[in-house]
């Protein structure tokens, strides 16, 4: 099996992985800030990183997973300015924050669950650790790398430059960085333009806030993902990852702060995946075209011709590298659901094949041996930075010659017994284990479907008699536990768990 090769941004190459501790991964991802519910663009990152979790594990790796909870109602511009989003959404829904924190991060883990990701290791909330920040700022104040202004803690970044270059994530230098930046005002309080916030000093009305050497006050946004990962994975581990967006601010701030505290880099290999697209324009609030992970469940999206379950979305995803910038629209959301259902379909006909060959007189040598080497590539295309599309496109050039060995079209005796049995143990491995894969119509799902699909026809007939409040009353009933009916533009009816 060939090495596992990793693209590390912070080099800018593809490197062989190289592990800290051999036989163990420590792994740092930057989760949800729980204010609202997560998006699809946290989503592809969330996938991507349970993908590289379950392969490492696959591996053989004992690995560490941590992924954090931003819940400290820190203000999250590059500046560290703007308004207070948990304490402006606590007061628009008349909740305390903590109630916000709660309702949103139960919806983040409902969404993973959908998307059948994994648990993290550790999942640490930034408010629970505000004591390791407050040390961590405290040592980077007695190192010489942060100062204080009326209760505020700020980053010196340009003396930290002249040390390490503060660009270094993203290959770019001071002069440049700077040059991108407004002019301080006169009511601006920092000596740089690119400093930035350590601890905040907290207004009376903030309604998160703690105690610190400085005052009442909350964290800066940067700080408490350096603290939390220096916690669980030490001054100095393997993998960190995140969105390609966090890289520019957050990520090279972290970079910067762990440095001016720990005297060391603090990660070997940083991992980001690509943004996410609609009809080739990228996917915004503002622009009309973002939508939530539950919209795409259920198809409630003006973009959205029909609704596309999670298992779907997730194929769909697997679907890019990671690294790629990845397009959503119906034809391609569409193709995915066929494709998956045609992937599922030659599963089913792989699993009911039983070896009758007596002999190896009757194998086909250039079958043989071409099957060989396309399940052999599935470990070869994941250790080439964890290319899933690779994988996948070996998998459906590997989907004739199995429904060709189900239907009689090619003897059961043109591969081997062993090459057989490697077939369905890697197709099973990759779908389930490494891919996270449910065949959403096994087992319960084909009852449910046939419930379904009656209570539908029930539902039918009762419209075409005008019997409106039976209707009604079935749709409503499915709604209340959780299954959500779409009346289709041509005349048929989908249904998706929500």
């Amino acid at each position: 099996m060939s090495e596992l090769k990793v693209y590390n941004s912070l080099t800018r190459t593809k490197e062989v992985f190289t592990p800290i501790t051999p036989g163990y991964v420590g792994m740092y991802v930057c989760g949800p800030t729980v204010y609202s519910d997560v998006h699809l663009g946290n989503c592809r990152t969330f996938i991507s990183f349970d993908i590289i979790y379950r392969y490492l594990k696959y591996l053989g790796y004992k690995v560490r997973y941590v992924r954090n909870i931003t819940d400290a109602g820190h203000l999250e511009g590059d500046r560290d300015e703007g308004d207070d989003k948990f304490s402006k959404k606590a007061r628009l829904e008349q909740l305390e924050p903590m109630e916000i924190v709660q309702k949103y991060t139960l919806g983040f883990h409902k969404v993973m669950e959908l998307f059948n990701n994994l648990p993290p290791t550790i999942e640490p909330t930034a408010t629970g650790h505000i004591s390791e920040q407050i040390e961590m700022v405290k040592q980077i104040i007695e190192n010489g790398y942060a100062y204080v202004v009326d209760g505020t803690v700020y980053f010196d970044v340009e003396k930290y430059d002249k040390e390490k270059p503060y660009g270094i994530l993203t290959n770019r230098k001071l002069e440049d960085l700077l040059e991108g930046t407004r002019e301080l005002g006169g009511q601006d309080e920092k000596k740089g333009r690119l400093d930035f916030a350590l601890w905040i000093k907290a207004k009376p009305e903030h309604l998160m806030q703690w105690p610190s050497p400085w005052g009442m006050g909350f964290p800066g946004w940067h700080i408490e993902c350096s603290a939390m990962s220096g916690k669980y994975l030490g001054h100095q581990f393997d993998i960190h990852g995140g969105g390609m967006d966090l890289a520019a601010t957050h990520h090279t701030n972290e970079i910067a702060q762990s440095q001016a505290c720990y005297h060391t880099s603090p990660v070997n290999y940083w991992l980001h995946t690509n943004m996410l697209t609609v009809n080739g324009a990228r996917m915004s609030k503002s622009a009309g075209n973002g939508f939530l992970p539950h919209q795409l469940f259920t198809g409630d999206h003006p973009l959205l011709e029909k609704a596309y379950a999670p298992m779907t979305v997730r194929f769909f995803m697997l679907q890019t590298h990671y690294r790629s910038t990845l397009d959503f629209s119906n034809e391609a959301l569409q193709a995915a659901e066929k494709g998956l259902k045609r992937l599922w379909e030659a599963y089913d006909n792989l699993n009911k094949l039983t070896y009758t060959g007596t002999g190896d007189s009757e194998i086909d040598e250039e079958l043989e041996k071409r099957t060989i080497e396309l399940i052999n590539g599935f470990d070869d295309s994941m250790n080439d930075d964890f290319n899933t599309a690779k994988v996948l496109a070996n998998m459906f050039e590997l989907v004739p010659v199995i429904n060709s060995l189900k239907n009689g079209h090619l003897p059961l005796t043109s591969i081997s017994k062993q090459t057989l049995e490697l077939l369905q143990h890697k197709f099973k491995v990759y779908l389930f284990d490494i891919f996270g894969l449910k065949n959403e119509k096994e087992g319960d799902n084909s009852l449910l479907e046939g419930v379904l699909q009656l209570l539908i026809q029930i539902r039918k007939e009762a419209r075409s008699k005008k019997d409106f409040a039976t209707s009604d009353k079935i749709r409503n009933e499915l709604q209340g536990q959780g299954i959500i009916l779409k009346d289709e533009k041509d005349g048929t009816v989908s249904w998706s768990v929500n």
